[in-house]
Parts: structure tokens; sequence; C-alpha cells
């Protein structure tokens, strides 16, 4: 890697002490569980539309690109059917039934603008597919047996603790930042201000993250260690991705994540959480996660790597862990246990979309924005999750390209 990424937090006292409350197995549990009850349906195809990111928005991100497909904004469009026209001489068979689409997760605050589109591996299911062989490597070498999962987001007694992100339109002001790794970088410009929040806050160390989407053209800005002037606004790097395609950074790539991959879709939000709840449908994604020690490689869909040696026991970028299918969901709390029902719906979604390594940090650090505030309550309730919970799985066989995120089920490869 060309640089060396976030070192590891000192954990929280919390996050070493055992201890799942228990609650008797009753009939709404499944209800409360979302998608641990239940199994969303493959999403549909999307449209694109028809506004295009500022010229140059995308810099040389667009090199080595195999995909074709741009996505869309917006709500998904009904699934197609898949049955031929009857011959006339021949009595018609019944037609053949679509299955119900699932519509992708849209940007906070810009519900016009997908997360990426529906298809793309940050939103599919990954509940059915085949456990990867060295996932008992892979989790004795980031201490799972005896952590828990940490969030890492919630209240804090200064600046939110999380990631923010601020949603612009094509009227702020765009600028041309000096980056470190320039090499890596999209150019821009970028809508990046006084006004845009720092992971942190302004006066921040740390990785300082600064994340923008523009709700007209769907385009999402990440930059890492931001630090913005009138004369000389500058960061370390800087990506840039059209949230309406499946298109992946250049292969070797960094972005502001030292996986190359985006940051946003792997963020929880309490918004999601308090939505799930109240709807009873699943959050729709995968969380980012960080592993205090990573293997000097990645695989899909990371696009870099930043490890500290070649050992195949270490997991790489990209690796991609879920909750395990005989983990109770619905013994984890008791429903009348305050944040009970949002600690299950969190559950729910590592169970069928899982997190994704995407840095490195302490073991079992997942993270989340810094906007809405979390309530301290739930925040306890999810360090209670053990890391021996789970497993890794082998999503690779999900690839349409090794340049495009767009997963696709095959046989022996099933989507949840």
């Amino acid at each position: 890697m060309l640089r060396q990424r976030k070192q590891p937090a000192v954990m929280s006292a919390a996050r070493k002490l055992p201890g799942t409350p228990v609650a008797l197995l009753v009939a709404a549990a499944c209800a409360v569980s979302l998608a641990a009850c239940g199994t969303p349906a493959r999403p549909a195809a999307r449209v694109a539309p028809a506004s295009q990111p500022p010229t140059g928005a995308l810099g040389s991100q667009s090199h080595g690109s195999a995909d074709a497909q741009a996505g869309a904004a917006g709500p998904a469009a009904a699934a197609a059917g898949s049955g031929a026209a009857a011959s006339p001489a021949v009595s018609p068979s019944p037609p053949a039934t679509s299955a119900p689409a699932r519509p992708g997760t849209t940007v906070p605050g810009a519900a016009s603008c997908p997360l990426f589109p529906a298809d793309n591996v940050w939103n599919t299911d990954i509940s059915k597919l085949p456990v990867n062989p060295r996932s008992a490597q892979w989790l004795a070498s980031m201490d799972s047996g005896s952590t828990y999962l940490h969030p890492d987001f919630g209240p804090s007694g200064g600046y939110p603790y999380g990631i923010p992100f601020k949603i612009v339109t094509s009227a702020h002001k765009l600028v041309h930042l000096t980056f470190t790794y320039a090499s890596d970088s999209n150019r821009g410009p970028y809508p990046f201000g006084a006004d845009t929040p720092i992971e942190g806050g302004k006066n921040a160390g740390g990785d300082r993250h600064a994340i923008m989407v523009n709700s007209q053209t769907c385009t999402l800005y990440e930059l890492w260690d931001a630090r913005y002037s009138a004369s000389r606004p500058r960061a370390g790097s800087g990506a840039v991705w059209k949230l309406t395609s499946n298109r992946l950074r250049p292969a070797g790539w960094t972005s502001a994540d030292a996986a190359g991959l985006p940051i946003l879709p792997g963020l929880l939000t309490y918004g999601q959480v308090r939505k799930a709840v109240r709807s009873g449908k699943p959050i729709t994604h995968a969380i980012r996660f960080t592993a205090q020690r990573t293997r000097s490689a990645y695989i899909w869909p990371a696009r870099h790597e930043a490890g500290s040696g070649s050992s195949r026991r270490l997991p790489p970028m990209g690796a991609r862990f879920r909750l395990k299918a005989s983990y109770s969901i619905a013994k984890f709390c008791s429903n009348a246990t305050p944040y009970c029902k949002d600690a299950k719906a969190v559950l729910a979604e590592m169970r069928h979309y899982g997190l994704i390594l995407a840095d490195n940090g302490s073991n079992w650090y997942f993270q989340g924005s810094a906007y809405p505030a979390w309530p301290s309550g739930l925040i306890e309730l999810l360090k209670r999750i053990p890391a021996r919970s789970f497993q890794a799985v082998s999503e690779s066989c999900l690839k349409v390209g090794r340049n495009s995120g767009k997963a696709t089920a095959k046989p022996g490869c099933p989507i949840g």
C-alpha cells in the first residue's frame, strides 16, 4: 500500500465483556427480525437517468472498465417476465411468474439517487453463498473467539462519532484539490468547501474522511485526510463514483478507503434502522468494517490492499462475512428492552448482507454515519454481538466482470 492507514484503536472494555440477553421465542420474533425470517427477491434491471456528472467528474476512473450498464437512479422497475411467447399451434403453458423486484438502497437525504444499482455487490443478499474455506483461519486472525463487534459510531462527548456526509446540488462551488496520492485519485473537481463536514471535526486527526453526494447528478465524492482552505484545498486521496453505475475503480487504485472501495454504501445510518423497524422491510446493504491485520492482497470487489504479509491465514481486503444462520436473532434481546427491535434489524442486515473488510483498524469495528444521532442504548446492545458467530463467504462467484461491481447468481452460487 502507498500509505499506512488507520492505526488500531484501543478496545473498549464493553467490547470485551461477554453477555447476550436471552428472550423467550415468540411468534412476533420473525416480524421484528425482518430479513432474518425472509429472503428478499432478486433486484430488477434499472434504467439510467438522463442527468450526467459534471464534465471530468469521473476523471480517469473509466479506464479499464468492463461494465457496460449505467444502472439507474430512483425506484427499481418491475422485473421482466422470462417466458417466451407460446406458438399458436400449441396450447400455451402458464406464463412464467416474475420474481418481485427488490428496491435498491437509496442515498439517505437523496432518495432519487440509488446507493449503486440494486444488483451491485454491496446490495446483494449473500445469506446463501458457500462458506469460504479460509473462514476459520480468518476469524482466528481477528481474535473472533474473544471479541465482540464494536460500533465505530455513536454518542460522543465532542464532535459526533461516526462518518458524516453531505448532500449537495450542482449549485455548490467545485474546487480542485492537491492530492498526496495524485496518481490514485480522481482529479475532480469536488463540491468541497468550508461547509463540508469532516470526520471528527475540522481540527481532528485520524482519517478525516469527507463525503459528498450531488443529488442532481447522483455522483459520489469521497476524500481521505481532507483539509479545506480557500487558497489550497488538499487531501491524501480522492475518489468519484457515478452512483447509477456498477463500475469499479481501476485495479490497484486506492480511494478514500484502503480497499479502494466507496465508503458511503457501507455506512449504517440510524435513519435506516428506524425505517426498517417501522416498515418491517430489511436494510439491504452490506456494512463496512476493519481488521487489525490483513493480507497483502485484495479480492473482488476491492481494488487495493494495505496488508501486513502474504499469509493466507489473514483476510484480504474485500473479504465478506455474514452472521451465521444458526445464531438466534430472536433470542438476542427481549422486545421489551429499549432499542431491542433496532438491534435486531441490524443483526438481520448482518445475516443477509454481511460485512465487507474495507480498511485497517481495530478488529471487528463496523462503521456508521455521524447523523442522525445514535442512542446510547442501541450502541450498548450492538456491542454484544459475538464475532465468533460470523463466517466468511465466497462471493467471487457472483462476479460478472473484474471491473464491475454487478453481482449475478449462478449454479452453486445463489443469491438469498
